[in-house]
């Protein structure tokens, strides 16, 4: 059974798709391939790549991609997934032969304010909320 191709996608590619990508190819792995991309890709958030590490889950490798980019090289998708707010979710362009695209939004990682701690506390209820769609989403499948 060939696996069903999944792209997740937010602002900057930074985190909530990274981290998205990261537990679907975790829990799900035989049944998915999941990558993701950004509209305006930046650079890894460090705080997402500390609070997944935590978790056993080592995205320190991971490079951030612009969505343009896959859209180009006219690569295919069974699911498109925006991460990202509603209004951000409208600017992702529409990839030849999707099956669905679908919207999970999330608050951004990349937003929030306060001391260090904080923010890490922040990143890991956001990292939790991910991983329980993803679960989710698994066993509905």
């Amino acid at each position: 059974m060939q696996k069903q191709k999944v792209l997740f996608v937010c602002i900057h590619n930074s985190a909530r798709s990274q981290m998205a990508e990261a537990w679907l190819n975790h829990f799900c792995g035989e049944q998915f391939e999941a990558e993701s991309a950004g509209l305006s890709p930046g650079t890894l958030n460090p705080l997402v790549v500390k609070v997944m590490q935590e978790v056993g889950i080592d995205i320190s490798h991971k490079q951030t991609q612009a969505v343009s980019d896959l859209v180009e090289a006219a690569k295919r998708y069974t699911y498109v997934v925006t991460v990202c707010d509603e209004s951000s979710a409208e600017r992702c362009p529409v990839f030849p032969g999707i099956a669905a695209q679908l919207h999970w939004g999330f608050p951004d990682p990349s937003a929030l304010t306060g001391t260090e701690d904080e923010k890490l506390a922040k990143t890991r209820e956001i990292r939790d909320l991910i991983k329980a769609q993803i679960e989710k989403w698994c066993q509905e499948r």
